[in-house]
């Protein structure tokens, strides 16, 4: 092969991977519109994210119930032995969704499922790689299914079976005789 021609291939591949490299790092990646910035956790199973244009939305876990967590003075100083059952428990669940959070880059895939009667997206919550956090609460014994979310959870038969597997490993609330679930809790 001619030397000039080898030149002008060798110039040509070069400047291809330059232009290629400003390219990709010059433009920003879009997004999936179901890819949401969580701005808060607010407790094991509602979140507030917002979308690409900055919209807020509230998010209540589809599917699950976690353990409440104190929201004022007198229940953080509550000196019952069921709020301090419950708001521990809450207070694992929380922390935990605020590691997957973080483990997900502080991004999660929603599956909007329904709305409730407070506005909140009742929702299926997903990393971005996948893990399917109502799974790894459930499955962690730090919450439980909520049969009434069920008809709106086309991933109910997971949670179902992370939670058989969290009774019989007596996991998280499983292995605690003295846990109310959170819906009996509320109703008190």
């Amino acid at each position: 092969m001619n030397p000039n021609k080898i030149a002008l291939a060798a110039k040509i591949t070069r400047l291809s991977a330059v232009v290629l490299l400003f390219l990709l790092s010059g433009c920003p990646q879009k997004l999936p519109p179901n890819n949401y910035a969580v701005k808060r956790v607010s407790d094991g199973d509602t979140l507030v994210a917002s979308d690409s244009d900055g919209k807020d939305i509230k998010v209540r876990f589809a599917c699950i119930d976690a353990p409440e967590v104190p929201h004022t003075n007198a229940e953080k100083n509550s000196k019952k032995a069921a709020d301090k059952n419950q708001f521990k428990w809450g207070t694992q669940a929380y922390q935990k969704m605020e590691q997957l959070v973080k483990e997900g880059g502080g991004r999660v895939v929603l599956t909007v499922t329904d709305t409730d009667r407070y506005g909140r997206k009742i929702s299926e919550v997903r990393l971005p790689n996948g893990k399917f956090a109502q799974e790894v609460l459930v499955r962690e014994g730090l919450a439980m299914v909520y049969v009434p979310y069920l008809k709106n959870c086309p991933s109910a038969s997971i949670v179902q079976q992370a939670e058989a597997e969290a009774k019989k490993n007596r996991r998280g609330v499983w292995g605690d005789s003295k846990f109310v679930p959170a819906w009996k809790f509320r109703k008190k």
